[in-house]
């Protein structure tokens, strides 16, 4: 569901073209896939347009996208909201200097860096990704984007396992979900 109280009734079918795969990568997770909704053209078109309907009065000058399904819908809405675009990547995976964060995982530790000089004090971002679960990926993308004096307008993920309690890892910092699914 939305987190808007009126759904849209694109929504539904955003919601139906996500393939769930039981198993995958391993035992007991069910997987969202979302290679299904990009082979829909209208369901990833509605994708992009409810998440620009949201953002393009709101005086967005960055749209980061955590690596990798976040840079496929951060630069549509980028485009569409006259923002740039600012991949938040895994480590060394960028050229030139980058600032970094590390942050945890169930298993371990991992890191996720952008450019030094990529987004100025005072910017307005939302952070995008295809799913939020505990969280942690982009509790990490927002304290690196506030480490250099950005304002976390809004966190925008396409689905939601929201029994996994992604979103209180998130501090004061709005989360905005399309989908909620169930893990």
């Amino acid at each position: 569901m939305a987190t808007e109280d009126v759904q849209d009734p694109r929504i539904a079918k955003i919601a139906s073209s996500i393939r769930v795969i039981p198993d995958f990568p391993k035992p007991g997770i069910m997987f969202q896939d979302i290679t299904t909704l990009l082979l829909d053209t209208e369901a990833f078109k509605d994708t992009i347009a409810l998440f620009v309907d949201r953002y393009k009065d709101k005086g967005i000058s960055v749209v980061a996208g955590v690596e990798a399904r976040g840079f496929i819908f951060g630069p549509p809405i980028a485009l569409a909201i006259g923002a740039k675009f600012v991949p938040m990547r895994k480590p060394k995976k960028l050229p030139g200097k980058v600032i970094s964060e590390e942050y945890s995982l169930e298993y371990g530790t991992d890191t996720m860096e952008m450019h030094v000089g990529a987004v100025e004090p005072g910017e307005r971002a939302i952070i995008i990704d295809d799913l939020i679960a505990t969280g942690g990926t982009l509790a990490a993308a927002i304290r690196l984007l506030e480490r250099v004096g950005v304002k976390i307008v809004e966190c925008a993920c396409v689905i939601e396992l929201p029994e996994l309690k992604g979103k209180e890892k998130l501090g004061e910092t709005p989360l905005f979900v399309l989908v909620s699914s169930a893990a």
